[in-house]
C-alpha cells in the first residue's frame, strides 16, 4: 500500500480531482518578487519582536522584566531561525548540487514553522533518508499549504515514498476549521492566473514542480471534512 493510500482512504482517493497542471507563464522576475514578498511577510512579525525587545532590555531595569525581554528576544530570534530554515528547503538550494535531500532535515523544518505556538501537532510519515530534492520541495510546499488552511490548529499528516519509478507525496489536515483560500486552490491547480499575492508562492511553486516533470496532484474536493494534497513525480 502506497503512503497515499494509507494517509487518505479509498473513499477520499476516488473523490480527490486530479489536477490537470495547464501552468500559465509567470517570469522568473515575477516569482521572484512573489517569493521576496513572502520571505518578507513571513519575518516582519519575529524581527519586528526582536527589535521591540530590545528597545524594551535598552530602557528596562527591574531584574524580572528584563528576564521576560530575554525571553521575548529568544522565541523571536528561534522563530526567525526556524522560518529561514524551511524556506531555504522549500524555495533555494538547499542541498548544494546534489540530486537528493535528507528527510531528516525536511522533517526539522517543517516542525520547526509549526511550532506549539500555531497548534499544530505534524505526524512525518517519510521512511525513506533521502529523496530527490524536487520531491522534497514538493512536500514541503504542499505541507505549508495545508498547515496555513488549519486556522484553528489540528493535526498535519505528511508522507513520502520511492515507489518504482515514482515519489508519492501525501499531506492529510484535519482540525476543527480548514480554510484553503479559493485563490490558492486555483493556483495549485493552474499555476499563475492574474495577479498572484505573495502567499500564493508556494501554490505556485508546487504547481510549476509538478508540470514540468510531467506528474500529478490529487485534490480534495472543498467539502471536504479534511484537506487531502497528494502528489506523483517521476524518480529522477
Amino acid at each position: 500500500m502506497g503512503i497515499a493510500a494509507s494517509l487518505f482512504n479509498v473513499a477520499a482517493l476516488a473523490q480527490a480531482e486530479t489536477l490537470p497542471h495547464q501552468r500559465l507563464a509567470m517570469k522568473p522576475s515575477d516569482f521572484a518578487s512573489l517569493l521576496c514578498s513572502r520571505l518578507c511577510h513571513d519575518l516582519m512579525s519575529p524581527i519586528g519582536a526582536l527589535n521591540n525587545g530590545i528597545e524594551l532590555l535598552a530602557d528596562e531595569t527591574d531584574p524580572e522584566m528584563r528576564e521576560k525581554c530575554l525571553e521575548l528576544l529568544a522565541d523571536s530570534a528561534r522563530a526567525s531561525t526556524n522560518k529561514l530554515k524551511f524556506f531555504r528547503l522549500a524555495f533555494g538550494a538547499a542541498g548544494g548540487f546534489g540530486e537528493e535531500v535528507d528527510t531528516h532535515e525536511a522533517e526539522i523544518a517543517l516542525e520547526g514553522l509549526f511550532g506549539p505556538e500555531r497548534r499544530i501537532e505534524v505526524v512525518w510519515a517519510v521512511r525513506d533518508e533521502k529523496l530527490p530534492k524536487d520531491a522534497v520541495k514538493l512536500l514541503l510546499n504542499l505541507a505549508m499549504l495545508a498547515g496555513d488552511a488549519l486556522v484553528r490548529g489540528g493535526r498535519l499528516d505528511v508522507g513520502a515514498e520511492l515507489q518504482g519509478n515514482e515519489v508519492e507525496l501525501a499531506v492529510r489536515a484535519e482540525g476543527p476549521r480548514i480554510l484553503l483560500d479559493p485563490a490558492l486552490r486555483e493556483t495549485l491547480e493552474n499555476g499563475a492566473s492574474g495577479t498572484l499575492e505573495a502567499r500564493a508562492a508556494g501554490a505556485w511553486l508546487a504547481n510549476t514542480l509538478v508540470s514540468d516533470a510531467g506528474g500529478a496532484i490529487q485534490l480534495s474536493d472543498s467539502s471536504s471534512e479534511a484537506l487531502l494534497i497528494g502528489a506523483r513525480l517521476p524518480r529522477g
